[in-house]
């Protein structure tokens, strides 16, 4: 498909609230791939489509150690969160900076796959920060607005989106 520009910190588009998609169509499919794609690129985990400048409420992630296995969720909601967990965050949206961010340890969310089938994930770990975090992107909120502490430079290759 085709690698997109990442919006970055300072851009409006990324503090907006994204819209709910009603359908699967070819061109929602065409945004997937194409975020895939990017997020694979940017050697990155997760990345939301508010990222490459579209506010509809799509997240892509994908937490394998082999960077084989995505995870698609279309209008995603969390449902449940327990425990705590604090630790460094990074995003594709805001390059070569880190910063320490409290996040719940386990989430159940609620989501649609492409073919907008209701389905259930739960993570611990990384994929719960990572689904905190990029479904925080779809209602315009970044890391930097959680972390504690300030932002330092980053000499990660992986960053959380």
């Amino acid at each position: 498909m085709a690698i997109r520009n990442i919006r970055e910190i300072g851009e409006r588009v990324l503090t907006k609230v994204s819209k709910e998609v009603k359908a699967v169509d070819k061109k929602i499919l065409t945004l997937i791939e194409d975020m895939l794609d990017t997020m694979y690129e940017a050697n990155g985990v997760g990345l939301a489509a508010p990222q490459v400048g579209i506010l509809k409420r799509i997240v892509v992630i994908d937490v394998s150690e082999e960077g084989n296995d995505p995870i698609i969720l279309i209008n995603p909601e969390i449902l449940e969160t327990d425990g705590e967990q604090t630790g460094d965050e990074g995003c594709l949206s805001v390059p070569g900076k880190v910063g320490t961010v409290t996040r719940p340890n386990y989430v159940k969310v609620k989501a649609y796959n492409k073919d907008m089938e209701e389905f259930i994930i739960e993570g611990t770990e990384l994929l719960a920060r990572a689904l905190c975090h990029e479904i925080d992107h779809l209602n315009g909120v970044l890391y930097v607005d959680k972390t504690i502490g300030e932002l330092r430079d980053s000499f990660i290759t992986e960053e959380v989106d």
